[in-house]
């Protein structure tokens, strides 16, 4: 489980396309730090597992799945990403729930700034809106944020310097993708609501 709390901003230093899948070599000397096989590392927002890790860099296999319903396919020698480590029993959390099982993919639409903030607005895919919620929780390339507008299929979100000047979200332009994981706490009320109705049917 992670918090959407970025603890860096790495780089992707290789890429390796496969058949079906991917292989990914990150630079992140924070969360390369004591990080070994088979550890799960956050990579914009998708929890990956570390296959090989190597002075500040590790390796990191992508399947066909996580390529087809993430942004990561778009990456490139270059890309920078954000990343974190999954949080610690006992640790404090500073953002929400993150389970990097993305939902979806948004799109960059604008960016309005400010004196001390900005505004970005980010397209919304139809069959995830109804668990977008205004003041509500989503996480936006792996960061914890909160909507601040939430529209039929788009929403926005409010950024302070250290989120623009510490992930991705200050570099990226209109038009760019960005991996969305909804509240999972949304989901499975959902899902119990939807079973106790169809259960209070059944019983009619």
């Amino acid at each position: 489980m992670f918090t959407g709390i970025v603890e860096e901003l790495g780089e992707v230093t290789a890429v390796e396309t496969l058949d079906d899948a991917c292989r990914f070599r990150l630079r992140g000397p924070v969360v390369t730090q004591g990080a070994k096989h088979g550890d799960s590392i956050a990579v914009n927002g998708v929890c990956l597992t570390v296959v090989d890790d190597e002075g500040d860099e590790f390796t990191a296999d992508v399947m066909a799945e996580t390529l087809n319903r993430s942004s990561l396919g778009a990456l490139a020698v270059g890309s920078r990403v954000n990343l974190e480590r999954p949080t610690a029993v006992g640790d404090r959390l500073g953002g929400h729930i993150v389970q990097g099982h993305v939902d979806g993919t948004g799109e960059i639409l604008d960016r309005t700034p400010s004196e001390h903030w900005e505004i970005v607005k980010i397209s919304l895919p139809a069959e995830l809106s109804r668990y977008v919620v205004e003041k509500g929780s989503i996480t936006v390339d792996g960061i914890s944020l909160t909507v601040v507008d939430a529209g039929r299929d788009h929403f926005t979100v409010s950024l302070i310097p250290t989120t623009l000047a510490l992930t991705t979200l200050g570099i990226k332009k209109p038009g760019d993708p960005v991996n969305l994981e909804v509240d999972v706490i949304a989901k499975y009320v959902e899902r119990m609501l939807g079973d106790r109705v169809a259960g209070e049917e059944a019983t009619r």
